[in-house]
């Protein structure tokens, strides 16, 4: 039998509509923002990276050092979130800054600045230095020579830097720099009490740092002030290097200090 005409298979067209534009356009919008609410909960709840800026911390970091802290070690605060936009008191799910961590705080002068140093005085401590040498509680504390770290003097000059090895009541151990020794401004001072609910910080370039020795520009630092605890360098770059300059970055790469531990 002939299929009449009506019989007859329509001819399928398997071309699919071309999407609408405004459908393109909103997908690639949610998938945006779904990506910067991601980026921004594992950086309010978890980890958040930092760059130094500074060699208040040499030789433990290095300027152009880039390095992730964990928001969760010390538990959360107002100035775990961005811009402090949350706004409350105290702490939630908190835990104590232990004596050697290297911590990244809010600064005590509400300056709008976030510092890192490490934590060398807790509660109820006494600090103070004497010829340079930290003394915790009545105690010196135990250190010993090293060798030596390539530097300037305070007048620009080279010079090869003293190194410590530190060792902290409760046993945490780390390497300190003296610029100066015994001559510099800081080699000693009066005894500071550290008030309950602080903590006194301090910098391993001991005399090129500015920190809780000095009262005027840091001072004490409060518990809800920390934002978290350095855990571990991912980058860095010779400090002569912009981040910007990624042709340069084969050279510059610091490749011994990629994903090291901070201690």
């Amino acid at each position: 039998m002939t299929a009449s005409h009506d019989d007859r298979p329509t001819p399928r067209d398997d071309r699919q509509s071309p999407e609408p534009p405004n459908e393109g356009i909103g997908d690639m919008i949610r998938v945006v923002v779904q990506a910067v609410l991601i980026a921004l909960v594992i950086r309010t709840f978890l980890f958040q990276p930092f760059s130094i800026p500074s060699g208040s911390l040499v030789p433990t970091l290095l300027v152009g050092d880039y390095l992730f802290v964990s928001k969760y070690a010390y538990g959360y605060s107002r100035h775990s979130f961005p811009w402090g936009i949350v706004p409350f008191d105290g702490r939630i799910l908190g835990a104590t800054p232990q004596r050697g961590d290297i911590a990244v705080f809010s600064s005590p002068k509400n300056d709008g600045l976030d510092y890192i140093k490490r934590v060398i005085g807790l509660p109820g401590d006494t600090i103070r230095m004497v010829d340079n040498v930290l003394v915790i509680n009545g105690q010196p504390v135990g250190r010993e020579r090293i060798g030596t770290y390539p530097d300037i003097d305070q007048w620009g000059q080279p010079q090869q830097a003293p190194l410590y090895r530190e060792t902290l009541p409760g046993g945490a151990s780390h390497i300190i720099m003296e610029r100066e020794g015994a001559g510099s401004y800081w080699a000693n001072t009066f005894v500071y009490k550290v008030p309950e609910g602080h903590y006194f910080m301090m910098g391993d370039n001991r005399d090129n740092s500015s920190d809780s020795r000095d009262l005027s520009s840091m001072g004490y630092v409060p518990l809800d002030n920390f934002i978290g605890r350095a855990e571990f360098t991912f980058f860095s770059l010779d400090e002569q290097t912009p981040a910007w300059q990624i042709w340069k970055w084969p050279a510059a790469i610091r490749w011994n200090r990629l994903f090291t531990r901070i201690g």
